[in-house]
């Protein structure tokens, strides 16, 4: 990801273009770099270490998905529906 992809991220998602604390952007990062990283395992199959940290990943966006589901069910709702987010 370059660093003007993660600053329109930023910004789309977050208050202002310094807003990369808030939930809704650090999902919206992660999904990125998920999304990223499946491209990878196309080509790279046997790729194990890469692998473990996309499970760890797909693990902390679940964490923030669930907290921003605690917190706030319109913003989650808002989240799943921009990132196309199964659940």
């Amino acid at each position: 990801m370059t660093h003007e992809e993660k600053l329109e991220i930023i910004k789309k998602h977050g208050t202002n273009e310094k807003d990369s604390g808030r939930t809704e952007v650090q999902i919206a990062l992660i999904t990125k770099r998920l999304n990223d990283l499946t491209s990878h395992f196309e080509a790279h199959k046997k790729d194990h270490h890469s692998r473990r940290g996309l499970l760890m990943m797909v693990g902390k966006r679940r964490r923030l998905l669930d907290y921003l589901k605690r917190k706030d069910i319109e913003r989650y709702r808002t989240i799943i529906k921009e990132l196309n987010i199964r659940k």
